[in-house]
This record gives C-alpha cells, structure tokens and sequence, in this order.
C-alpha cells in the first residue's frame, strides 16, 4: 500500500489515520473479534489528530453502511445466481451467510470512508 500512500483510497482500505497515515485508528486490527470490532483509538499517537469530531459522529457511518452492504451484497448476488447459475434459494442463502460473515468488514468501511469524508491527508503531519 505504499504506493498509495497519500490518498483517500489507502486510508479507507487500510483504516489507518486519515491525516498522516501512519498508524491504525482501530485498537484491535483483526476486525473479527466481535467485542472489539469497532473500539477505535481516541486520537493518533503520531499527529495527535482526535478521531471522534464530534459526540455521536460515526452515527452518520449509518448512512455509508448501506450502500457499501449494497454492494457487498450484489457482488454475492451476482456471482452465486448469474455467474455460478444457482437458484435462487439458494443464492439468498449464500447472500445472508456472505454479508453475516462481512458485516464487520463493511461496519469498519463505511467508519473509515465516513471519516475521509470530513478529513484530509496532510504530507507535513506524516513526516
């Protein structure tokens, strides 16, 4: 992810700080620990930058969640029932069991791309 550094895209796929990038706002990296999924830093050791703007300011993640699970969902959809041609019980029963098991994923995705939204990645911060 180097080469990405710098840009929205890599803070988003790696949930690291959207300012300098340099370190994880989440305190558990792996997102399946159910208890711990979204239990996040309160600001980066590195640039000091506070993770939650306001009270109650990942609410609005809500409103990104549905969207990237729509996606999440069609690629499923798709594959199981178009591509792969099964029925369509069927594929509504892979569609669940798929976005059971990325529903942490998708809830940590639209927490960063939700955060990217409002901050922005700042070259003097990252050295």
């Amino acid at each position: 992810m180097k080469l990405l550094k710098g840009t929205k895209i890599n803070s988003i796929l790696t949930g690291s700080c959207p300012v300098c990038q340099n370190e994880s706002m989440y305190s558990v990296q792996n997102p399946y620990k159910v208890t711990s999924t979204l239990t996040m830093e309160e600001q980066c050791s590195h640039c000091n930058t506070k993770y939650q703007i306001e009270p109650s300011f990942f609410f609005g993640a809500m409103y990104v969640s549905y969207p990237v699970g729509l996606i999440f969902g069609g690629f499923s959809l798709f594959l199981s029932y178009i591509v792969l041609e099964l029925s369509l019980l069927t594929s509504y029963i892979i569609l669940i069991l798929f976005m059971l098991l990325c529903l942490p994923i998708i809830l940590r995705l639209s927490r960063n791309i939700w955060i990217n939204i409002f901050m922005k990645y700042d070259k003097s911060k990252a050295e």
